[in-house]
Parts: C-alpha cells; sequence; structure tokens
C-alpha cells in the first residue's frame, strides 16, 4: 500500500513544527509503517476548538492533544489578547496524562509572546484556578484539564476576566464569539513560535486565599461524618483543607481513590455519573455508618452526593436533587444573601428551581447547557446543571465549583443531624412543597459525533406522536433562533404540561443525550411512584427510538 501523497506531505509538514521529540517519532515511524489507519486519525482536521477549549485523546497530529497542538492553541489566544489589549494570564493544570507538558508549552508560548504569565504550583482543581483569574485580576486563564472524561483525554479550558469585546466574564468560560475568534487565531498559526522563560511559579497564596474564602461560606451547627472521593483526581488536598479550616472533622478517605492518578485504575470512566464510579464510595460509608457521601471528578469542579434512605438504602443522588435541596436550603436559610440576585439553571435540568425562585420572589434566568453561559447570569447567587455542577459562591468562582457546593451541602446535612432529620427527609419536603419532579438522563456513548447528528436528524424529520401513551404538545427546534436563548444543537419535546424531553449532543464526549422530566404538583408517596413509574415508560420507548 502506498500513502497518498497529501496526506505524507501534511505529516511531514507537521513533523518539521512538531516541538515534541516522541510525538515527532511516532508519525515518523507511521510513515515508514504506511500506517494508514493511524495517521488518518491523527490528521483528521485541527482538534475542534469549541466548548470552552479543547478537549480530546493524547496522541500525536492536529487531531489530539499534544504539544504541538498546545502550542498553536497558544499562539492563537496570545494573538488574541494582544488585537484586545489583554497582557496576563494564569495556568493551571490537572494530573492527567501530558497535563505537565502542556503547561509548560503554553507558559513558554504566552511567556515568548510577551505575556505576564502566573503558573500554579501543582496540580489543582480547576475551581482554584477559575478563583486564580479573579484573585490575580487576570486578564486570561488557561486550565489543562479533561474534567471527568476518559483516561486518554487531555484538553484546554480557557477563562477570561472582567470585560472583554463589551461581554461580562468576571473570571468565566469562553463563550462565542471568543471562541470563534480564538479558532481564527489558531487558524492562522503555521509556524514555529518564540519562547520564554520568565514565568512566574505561584506561591501558596492564592491555594491559602481559595480555602479561606470557600470555608468562610460555612456556618457549622453540628458535625458528619463524611467519606469522600476525589476518582482519582486532584480534589483530596483542597477538599479537605477547606473542610478543616470550616471546622469540620476530617471526612473519611477512600484510600483507593485519594490520590491523583492519570489511568484511573478502580473506574471504567472518571464520572462520578457513570454506572460503578462510586461504588467504592457506597460500601466504605456503609461499613463506617457515615451521614452522607461526596464525590468529586478528577478536576474537582462537579460534586456527586449520596445519601442513605431506610427504603433505598445506599445511593447516589440526582443532580437535580441535589440542585434543589441546595436551591432550597439557601432560599430559607440565607435569605439576606438573596436579596437582588438570581437564580440560574440549564435548558436541560429540572424545572424545580424555577418554582424555587418563583416561591421566594428570587429572579430566576435559564440558560443553554454549560456553566459558561450560567456564569453570564448577572448577580448570580446560585446556578446549577443536572451534570453534578453548582455554583454556590459565583463572586469568588464564577464557575461550577466541587468543593464549595460539597461544604454547603455537608453543612446542610450537619444541621439536619443536629435536628435529628436526614437528607432523604429534607428533600421529601422538598418535593411536598415544590411538586415532586422525577428526571432521568438517557446517555449512548458513540464512536463519532456525526452519528448523533444523524439520530438528531431522523428526530427532527420524524418525531413521535406520543410517547408512554400521551399525546405530544409541542416540538422545538431549538437549532431555530425562538428569541429567547442563542440556536443550539437540539429539540425539545412536551407531553402535556408536566411531561418534558429534551435530546442534544453531548457538549466534551461523543455521546447522545436525552433528559426526561415528569412533575407533579404532589409529593406524596403515590405521586412519587405515579411520576417514577411515567419517566421509566418514557425511558423504554425514547431508547428504541433514539438507538444508533
Amino acid at each position: 500500500m502506498t500513502l497518498a501523497s497529501s496526506l505524507v506531505s501534511e505529516v511531514k509538514e507537521w513533523i518539521a513544527l512538531d516541538p515534541d521529540p516522541r510525538t515527532a517519532e511516532q508519525l515518523r515511524k507511521w510513515l515508514e509503517e504506511e500506517n494508514e489507519i493511524e495517521l488518518r486519525k491523527s490528521f483528521s482536521g485541527f482538534l475542534q476548538f469549541g466548548t470552552a477549549g479543547l478537549r480530546g485523546p493524547v496522541g500525536p497530529g492536529p487531531s489530539c492533544m499534544n504539544r504541538a497542538v498546545v502550542q498553536r492553541t497558544s499562539a492563537g489566544i496570545a494573538s488574541y489578547m494582544k488585537k484586545r489589549g489583554l497582557t496576563t494570564i494564569v495556568i493551571g493544570r490537572d494530573a492527567r496524562h501530558g497535563s505537565e507538558d502542556f503547561t509548560e508549552e503554553s507558559a513558554q508560548i504566552f511567556t515568548g509572546a510577551g505575556m505576564k504569565v502566573w503558573v500554579l504550583p501543582r496540580p489543582l482543581p480547576t475551581p482554584v484556578l477559575a478563583f486564580a483569574v479573579n484573585e490575580l485580576r487576570a486578564d486570561v486563564g488557561v486550565m489543562v484539564t479533561a474534567s471527568h472524561n476518559p483516561r486518554q483525554d487531555n484538553g484546554y479550558k480557557v477563562y477570561l476576566g472582567g470585560t472583554v469585546d463589551n461581554l461580562r466574564y468576571a473570571g468565566s468560560q469562553i463563550v462565542p464569539p471568543a471562541d470563534i475568534e480564538i479558532a481564527k487565531e489558531i487558524a492562522l498559526i503555521n509556524s514555529t513560535q518564540p519562547k520564554g522563560t520568565g514565568w512566574n511559579i505561584l506561591n501558596d497564596d492564592v491555594f491559602t486565599e481559595y480555602v479561606k474564602t470557600t470555608s468562610a461560606l460555612a456556618r457549622i451547627r453540628g458535625d458528619i461524618k463524611l467519606v469522600y472521593s476525589a476518582m482519582h483526581g486532584v480534589g483530596t488536598e483542597t477538599f479537605l483543607a477547606t473542610f478543616k479550616a470550616a471546622g469540620f472533622s476530617d471526612p473519611i478517605l477512600v484510600s483507593e481513590q485519594a490520590q491523583p492518578d492519570p489511568d484511573f485504575p478502580t473506574v471504567m470512566f472518571p464520572n462520578p455519573e457513570e454506572p460503578g464510579a462510586i461504588d467504592l464510595s457506597l460500601k466504605l460509608a456503609a461499613e463506617v455508618n457515615a451521614d452522607i457521601v461526596i464525590a468529586n471528578d478528577p478536576d474537582a469542579d462537579r460534586c456527586a452526593v449520596a445519601i442513605h434512605d431506610p427504603d433505598k438504602g445506599w445511593h447516589m443522588l440526582r443532580g437535580d436533587e441535589v440542585g434543589a435541596i441546595l436551591a432550597h436550603y439557601i432560599a430559607t436559610t440565607m435569605k439576606e444573601s438573596c436579596a437582588g440576585k438570581s437564580f440560574a439553571n440549564s435548558i436541560v435540568s429540572s424545572s424545580i428551581l424555577g418554582k424555587i425562585a418563583r416561591v421566594h420572589g428570587i429572579e430566576f434566568h435559564e440558560t443553554l447547557t454549560g456553566f459558561k453561559w450560567l456564569a453570564k447570569v448577572e448577580n448570580l447567587r446560585f446556578g446549577y446543571e443536572e451534570a453534578l455542577g453548582y455554583a454556590v459562591d459565583a463572586l469568588s468562582v464564577n464557575d461550577k465549583d466541587g468543593i464549595s457546593a460539597g461544604l454547603l451541602i455537608a453543612q446542610c446535612a450537619a444541621e439536619l443531624k443536629n435536628q435529628g432529620q436526614t437528607l432523604a427527609g429534607y428533600l421529601s419536603d422538598i418535593w411536598k412543597r415544590y411538586g415532586y419532579h422525577g428526571t432521568e438522563q438517557i446517555s449512548i456513548r458513540v464512536k463519532n459525533i456525526t452519528d448523533v447528528d444523524a439520530v438528531l436528524a431522523r428526530v427532527r424529520a420524524n418525531h413521535p406522536k406520543a410517547l408512554a401513551g400521551k399525546m405530544i404538545t409541542k416540538f422545538e427546534d431549538l437549532s431555530l433562533p425562538n428569541g429567547k436563548l442563542p440556536p443550539t444543537n437540539a429539540i425539545t419535546m412536551w407531553f402535556g404540561e408536566s411531561t418534558r424531553v429534551i435530546i442534544r449532543p453531548s457538549g466534551t464526549e461523543a455521546k447522545l443525550k436525552c433528559y426526561i422530566e415528569v412533575s407533579n404538583t404532589g409529593g406524596s408517596p403515590d405521586d412519587i411512584r405515579e411520576v417514577n413509574e411515567l419517566v421509566e415508560l418514557l425511558k423504554i420507548e425514547l431508547l428504541e427510538i433514539l438507538t444508533v
């Protein structure tokens, strides 16, 4: 077999500019072997700069995460910065494969471009980087992380400080048109970039200030026995320091998952939402008779919560359940902090947040999926998305933060325990007050994102007229402008007034996602059972429709 000359030329041009001899050598080897399969995988276009940055498998070539891709991306961002008079940047990283190399490459390029560069002292959670952007008053923040993605991935998340192009960022993730403008700048980079060496490695001052600021959110009224998992990520140090500063007793660590390990040996996917990911946490909780389990994802921006229920045993709460608990807790016990503020959630999250906000006279907003949108809501007091992301202190961390969310849910649990109550009972009271909201997510992993596009096209062309015996009452294609939200690749279907289905692609992985919500005005056991039965019927029928 002879490789196409165009492919050979493209590979050789890439090798000539590759700053990493290891990835360059791998490409040479594939050329010698005429390994077209691997070369085509690595040269299927430049890794798309999208959801707040880059995310993809670590490997050689423009379609993967490597030093060459990071170099060009950093150079493109530096060009974007220069055109807007932005001169300072802070860089953080997690402990995934390649994170140290990508951080160093970024620091070299930004310094070589004349920027003032700070680098966090060691692998730390994404919320610490988001905090650092505001604390240092940096123009830009970069976090080298793939968050909860599979072990083979890494990524590059971009934040902006202050106001850029007339849009208030205040230390939050980029949104259009910034991502589009940066992608254009990256595409123009086609030569070796100057590198510098004079960046500043920060001491622990920013970390210490994050711990001080976050721990101040707590007001201990009792204590709890808490089991914690960092999911092989970088959360343990920050979580323990914050809880100690807040006055809690030491959490009980899931030792197998407490230290950073980029191979994530105990889980198939390092995401608390994935089946089995928190099994070790639940096992330990049962052994030590814990009050609550809290688990972060590898970069600690997401927070999973598990509780014991007499009827269900140990089980993880859904993101919408945690969102409802935090919202009700903030609205009822921290009323003074809600004056003039807003609650917000993403369109795929439960409608219960809007109801809680209305009952307590709090302004409510709904945004597109992703915290990059939630962070743009003015005067945000509490925001959440069902994928375990919560902002409980947006002034300090204008992004989801699994540490501060874990602290606040632990405080709520501690206060309830002191009163002889539980989170399970607290959630039951929430359903009785605002109506029960049953939610379910279908997540279908696919080989190629084009498979997701094909399913969405099929549903758009021939959507179901009824599901689980309920006739469709409204179909909305969110890719079309509607005057409420920017267009996005998703569809919404309503079956009556209380049953909603949303279908969309994942923003970070090759997955099709479907979100089901059924609600009623009651919260009795019969109400809950009726809703849950309908949710299960909908799930079965939707799985048949959405099978790739």
